[in-house]
């Protein structure tokens, strides 16, 4: 017997697969702990909803008796693996007992398993794939429904949903985020079957500007899916013709009206760094090139939202460590890469468990 089991995943939603290996470490150990990944993100058809939500899903899946063996740590992404695996380290180790003999439950299901090579220190517990229960296709099934198709679009997961994920999944859909997470959903779809016929995955060149003045960030708000509505860095896809400068230069200037000539630029550029996770946005494999200007202490220029853009405004550099589930694809973490939002070590999962 160990004294706690780690369980790592999104359970977007909780399926039975998910509760099966749930069990099997609670039969293990004498403490559960689940980390629940892509914490404090903004709502997206991947990751549709909260950790909150989700940790109370898998609590309803068990008997009350054995819900008070269970610790629930929320796990933001990171886009770093390292930067990860050391956070969910520091989080497990915070929340077990002091000397505690650990294990990670856990099967390959494919190369999205690879977190499972993250832990050499832990004893894995192998389980076999669950079936064919996977989240992807309830997720797609959920969102291309409507609140009248809902069962149909449901029967053929019926053996895979827990009783309480599917009764919270009907709730869900008369709430205003199920037709807003719809909307971007079909965007998103509609956006890959139109590069489906190519001969490969086509890989797409973006660029982002972090301008900071007086302690505080130019940001928008992006006017269109996906994520409309959502906070942003000014941004967007390099032109045929343009260098990356250029573009960056363009999409400031298109998206915030920013007046500052190209010459005040270059003095105020600090840094630049490419941001190429494969999981840093939803629409393919989007490699971002990032340009941070600091323009210290001088007047603020006046800006105002164009193009993509529904909006543009200075926001408050210190405001930003709490606006992280307001964000668009990495944007915070780009923020946070060039601003220093949290610490190399930083472990806010225990500070915000669930107990």
């Amino acid at each position: 017997m160990h004294d706690a089991a780690v369980l790592i995943g999104r359970f977007q939603p909780v399926h039975n697969g998910h509760v099966a290996l749930l069990r099997e470490a609670l039969a293990r150990a004498r403490q559960a702990i689940v980390v629940i990944g892509s914490a404090h993100q903004a709502r997206t058809p991947k990751n549709p909803f909260t950790w909150q939500e989700r940790a109370a899903l898998l609590r309803a899946a068990l008997p009350e008796a054995e819900r008070t063996r269970l610790t629930v740590l929320p796990m933001r992404d990171y886009f770093d693996e390292p930067r990860w695996a050391q956070a969910v380290h520091q989080a497990v180790a915070q929340a077990a007992a002091p000397g505690a003999r650990i294990a990670l439950v856990g099967h390959f299901k494919d190369d999205s398993s690879g977190y499972l090579r993250a832990f050499p220190g832990w004893e894995l517990i192998g389980m076999p794939r669950q079936g064919a229960i996977d989240a992807t296709p309830i997720r797609d099934a959920y969102l291309g429904a409507s609140i009248a198709t809902l069962d149909q679009a449901l029967v053929p997961y019926a053996g895979q949903l827990p009783a309480a994920t599917r009764d919270w999944l009907e709730r869900f859909s008369h709430t205003p985020h199920y037709p807003a997470l719809q909307e971007e959903w079909r965007m998103l779809r509609a956006y890959r079957e139109s590069w489906a016929g190519a001969p490969y995955p086509p890989v797409f060149v973006t660029v982002d500007a972090l301008l900071r003045c007086q302690g505080r960030v130019l940001l928008i708000r992006r006017a269109h899916a996906p994520g409309k509505g959502l906070w942003a860095l000014p941004g967007g896809f390099v032109e045929p013709r343009d260098t990356l400068w250029q573009s960056c230069l363009r999409e400031l200037a298109e998206e915030t009206h920013c007046p500052l000539p190209e010459d005040r630029l270059r003095r105020a550029l600090r840094a630049v760094r490419v941001f190429d996770h494969p999981g840093r946005s939803q629409r393919g494999r989007v490699i971002t090139h990032a340009y941070f200007f600091d323009l210290g202490d001088e007047a603020l220029p006046e800006v105002r939202g164009g193009d993509d853009a529904a909006h543009a405004q200075w926001v408050e550099q210190a405001d930003l460590a709490g606006m992280e589930d307001q964000f668009h694809d990495d944007h915070w973490h780009i923020l946070d890469q060039f601003l220093g939002l949290t610490s190399p070590a930083d472990a806010d999962a225990p500070a915000r468990k669930s107990p």
